[in-house]
């Protein structure tokens, strides 16, 4: 009696139950009026009267074991059926975070934009340079500050200097020697200074630079262009001036600054009560730089402008701290956010 006790136990507690009907066939197996513990109960005459109290008690125990894993199994079941139900697979699914675009490639992708509708194709080239494109063919003499270990990273010094570049005009360079005129074309990349880093400077920065040469090319060409491309940045009311300036790579050469926007040119903080914000450095592409790249200057003419990202993003987004842009600090680049 006790074997067939423990062959049921073993029995009820292997029984997987997985669905109701699965549930049913363990209740009228085990639980039933024909089940098998009902059997055993009935054959508790035939025990001995010494041992009837002992087997009495392991059926009751059995009993027990399987009332419980039938109710068990009851709740589990009625309660994923609940579940299954209240699911709606009309709604929507959980929405996942959108990432944001780093405010400088928002910048540099605007930029880029506004300067192709007009005919500029982009141009890229080493961050790593020799002497000749960083600094010989545009014109800067061998004393020329620039060339100070306080401004280059130097990376070899020798009858060949290599270092990281300074400006994108370097890529400039590899156009006109390998391009022949009309040229139309923008510079963006990563450049690279020896200057302490504060919230108005850092080691390295962003560049647009861009070369438009051609004959019969003007300086008006050159400020036309440059108030199309304010205009388009900032605005329709957007003015620009021009104030002289000097670069080793162009002349006539000058600054350009644009009608500060938060006031309407009328003087604020921002502009220092000016009504005036500085943007680029431009102007003619020095004839010796033209013959330093195999392009007759006495044909052609051009004009060049280069401009800071960093710059032209804390104008349009109003950042004080260019350290900002490269600490990636996540509550910074999240209010650049994509609404898409």
């Amino acid at each position: 009696m006790k074997s067939k006790i423990n062959d049921i136990k073993n029995s009820i507690g292997s029984f997987e139950i997985n669905s109701i009907d699965q549930l049913e066939a363990f209740r009228i197996k085990f639980l039933g009026s024909k089940g098998l513990t009902k059997e055993l109960f009935s054959e508790l005459k035939n025990v001995p009267n010494e041992e009837k109290k002992e087997i009495g008690q392991l059926l009751n125990q059995l009993r027990t074991d399987a009332e419980l894993k039938y109710e068990d199994s009851k709740k589990t079941l009625i309660q994923s059926q609940k579940t299954a139900n209240d699911l709606d697979l009309s709604r929507p699914g959980e929405s996942f975070e959108i990432g944001s675009h780093h405010p400088l490639s928002l910048v540099k992708r605007e930029i880029i934009s506004i300067f192709s509708k007009i005919g500029y194709i982009v141009s890229e080239g080493p961050e790593i340079e020799d002497d000749w494109h960083n600094f010989s063919a545009l014109n800067f003499p061998p004393e020329h500050p620039a060339r100070d270990m306080q401004d280059t990273f130097f990376i070899e010094k020798g009858e060949k200097e290599i270092a990281l570049r300074t400006h994108t005009s370097s890529v400039q360079v590899r156009v006109m020697e390998t391009s022949k005129p009309p040229i139309r074309t923008i510079s963006p990349g990563r450049v690279y200074r020896n200057e302490a880093i504060s919230a108005r400077a850092h080691c390295f920065f962003h560049q647009v630079e861009g070369l438009y040469i051609d004959k019969g090319v003007s300086f008006a060409d050159l400020k036309q262009t440059l108030l199309y491309f304010a205009q388009e940045m900032f605005g329709e009311k957007t003015q620009i001036r021009l104030r002289p300036s000097y670069f080793p790579f162009t002349e006539p050469s000058a600054e350009v600054d644009v009608s500060c926007t938060l006031c309407n040119g009328k003087g604020c903080n921002v502009c220092k009560y000016s009504g005036w914000l500085e943007i680029l450095g431009c102007g003619m592409v020095d004839p010796n730089v033209l013959d330093s790249c195999g392009i007759d200057s006495s044909e052609y003419t051009g004009f060049a402008f280069g401009m800071g990202i960093e710059r032209i993003a804390q104008l349009k987004y109003r950042v004080t701290d260019l350290r900002l842009y490269s600490e990636n600090d996540i509550r910074f680049l999240k209010q650049f956010k994509s609404g898409i």
